[in-house]
C-alpha cells in the first residue's frame, strides 16, 4: 500500500460522541510525522466545518478548520454550480447549515429538497410532506449523504438517508448523492491534499459507505474495526478492503510496513 495522502472518517475512527477513542490523538501525529498530508472526512451536517474542528481540538486531535471536508461544504459547491439562485427547502439539525454559503432557503414553493441530518425538529411531517409535493412538481432532491443510520456511545440512531429513501420512494425521484457514499466527497477529499486517489488511502469504521466505496471513487481502503464495524457487514459485502485494522492507533504501524 503506497500511500501520499490520507482520508480520515472522523465519527467511529477517531471519535464517540466527540469523545477521542484510545490512540486516536497520537495516531494522527505520527501520521503527520511522515510529511503525508491529511484529511479529515465526514457525513456530519449537524456541526459546521469550524465546529466540527474545535471539537477534534477539545477532543486533544491536532487539526486545522481547512483541514475537514464535509457533506455540508461540498453540498453547497454542487448548489452554486447546477442550481444557482434556486429556493431551497433544507432538511438539517445544528450548524452544518452555516457551511452551505448563500443559497436561498425557504419553507414553501421549493425548487430544490436538501437533506442533511435529523433531530429533534429537523424533520416533521408538515415538512416532509411539502417536500414530497415540490418534488411531484419537478424539484429536484440532493442528498447530503445517504446514511440510514450513526453510532453514538453503542446504539444505532436514524440518519438522514433513511428520510432521502422515503422521499425518494414517494416520490419516483432520485437523489443526486454529495457525501458518502458518493464518488464525489471522496475525490472532492483526494483533490484538497493534492494526491492522486489510486495513492490516497480511505480509513473508516463502515465497510460500505466509507472503505468500499472509496475504493469504488478510486482510493485504497482500511476498515478498522471501532464505532460502527460489524463482523457480519464484512461477510455480507461483495468486496473486500485493502486491509483491516483493530483501530486507528494500529494505521501507522500498517502504513510504514507497506511503505
Amino acid at each position: 500500500m503506497d500511500v501520499d495522502g490520507i482520508v480520515l472518517d472522523i465519527d467511529g475512527v477517531l471519535v464517540d460522541d466527540w469523545d477521542a477513542l484510545a490512540g486516536a490523538a497520537e495516531a494522527v501525529q505520527r501520521l503527520r510525522a511522515t510529511g503525508r498530508p491529511v484529511t479529515f472526512l465526514t457525513n456530519t451536517t449537524s456541526r459546521s466545518r469550524a465546529g466540527i474542528a474545535d471539537a477534534l481540538r477539545d477532543a486533544g486531535i491536532e487539526v486545522d478548520d481547512d483541514e475537514v471536508t464535509t457533506a455540508a461544504v461540498v453540498t453547497a459547491r454542487h448548489l452554486a454550480a447546477h442550481h444557482v439562485g434556486a429556493r431551497c427547502l433544507v432538511f438539517n439539525e445544528g450548524g452544518g447549515t452555516d457551511d452551505l454559503g448563500e443559497i436561498t432557503m425557504v419553507n414553501d414553493d421549493p425548487e430544490v429538497i436538501v437533506v442533511g441530518s435529523p433531530g429533534p425538529g429537523a424533520f416533521t411531517w408538515e415538512q416532509l410532506c411539502t417536500a414530497l409535493a415540490a418534488l411531484h412538481r419537478g424539484a429536484a432532491l440532493v442528498g447530503m449523504h445517504r446514511n440510514l443510520k450513526w453510532s453514538r456511545a453503542g446504539s444505532w440512531l436514524l440518519d438522514g438517508g433513511a428520510y432521502l429513501t422515503a422521499l425518494e420512494q414517494a416520490s419516483g425521484v432520485e437523489a443526486t448523492v454529495i457525501g458518502k457514499p458518493s464518488e464525489t466527497v471522496f475525490r472532492e477529499a483526494a483533490s484538497s491534499l493534492g494526491t492522486d486517489p489510486g495513492r490516497t488511502v480511505m480509513v473508516g469504521d463502515s465497510v460500505d459507505s466509507d472503505v468500499l466505496a472509496g475504493m469504488d471513487a478510486g482510493l485504497l481502503g482500511v476498515l478498522v474495526r471501532t464505532g460502527g464495524f460489524r463482523q457480519e457487514d464484512l461477510e455480507a459485502v461483495d468486496g473486500e478492503p485493502d486491509a483491516v485494522i483493530d483501530s486507528i492507533a494500529d494505521l501507522p504501524d500498517l502504513l510504514d510496513a507497506t511503505t
